[in-house]
């Protein structure tokens, strides 16, 4: 059991960060999208979706600590804990889905995007915020006991990797002119993204 002082003092750290988290991505939705509208890359917009599907989740966070506060009962956090587990989990089969439609259809139609510095820019950035704020988000998660912040520092990794993958398509496109290196580099998001859906699914369902 975590003493109430101690669970309000975590409770507020992990608001902040989520607070964070909204902020932080509804800038970087808008800028990946907007690049990746006019340079016409599936790997930018799909990380854009991705940044906005981050607002969801951490918005889910934010519900699920004003809804139960710290002094409510284990079996209150344990109900608020299940239902921001399934948005959450939810979030991620949502991305998957927009992902494999989009890179699919620019392999198959040979779809050539422009090369997009602010998306490397972009990209190289997030890998520097991402790993942070998720490593801060998997101590607060851990230390109040709650699976849902873990679950949302996951995708905070995830949202790190996917930097990576976007660093790779959009840098090896815009350095050596290897267009189909973008929707590649959105195909390499998938398997990580499905993975930790179902993972998310499954603690969800062992909260019913």
């Amino acid at each position: 059991m975590i003493a109430v002082a101690e669970r309000a003092r975590l409770q507020r750290r992990g608001v902040r960060l989520e607070w964070f988290t909204v902020i932080w991505n509804v800038i970087e939705a808008a800028v990946a999208i907007m690049a990746g509208v006019i340079a016409g890359s599936v790997a930018l917009v799909g990380f854009g979706v991705d940044s906005g599907i981050e607002v969801v989740a951490a918005s889910a966070l934010l519900w699920r600590f004003r809804q139960v506060g710290s002094e409510a009962t284990d079996e209150e956090h344990s109900a608020a804990e299940g239902r921001a587990l399934y948005i959450v989990s939810g979030t991620f089969f949502l991305l998957a889905a927009y992902i494999g439609f989009e890179a699919v259809t620019a392999l198959a139609n040979d779809d050539e995007p422009d090369t997009s510095t602010v998306g490397v820019v972009l990209a190289v950035v997030s890998l520097i915020v991402m790993p942070t704020l998720a490593y801060a988000k998997q101590r607060t998660g851990r230390a109040l006991g709650s699976r849902a912040l873990e679950a949302d520092a996951v995708e905070t990794w995830v949202c790190a990797y996917l930097s990576l993958a976007l660093l790779a398509g959009v840098g090896l496109h815009a350095a050596f002119g290897w267009w189909w290196a973008d929707p590649v580099g959105a195909l390499a998001m998938l398997p990580v993204i499905l993975w930790q859906g179902w993972e998310t699914l499954e603690e969800a369902q062992d909260d019913d």
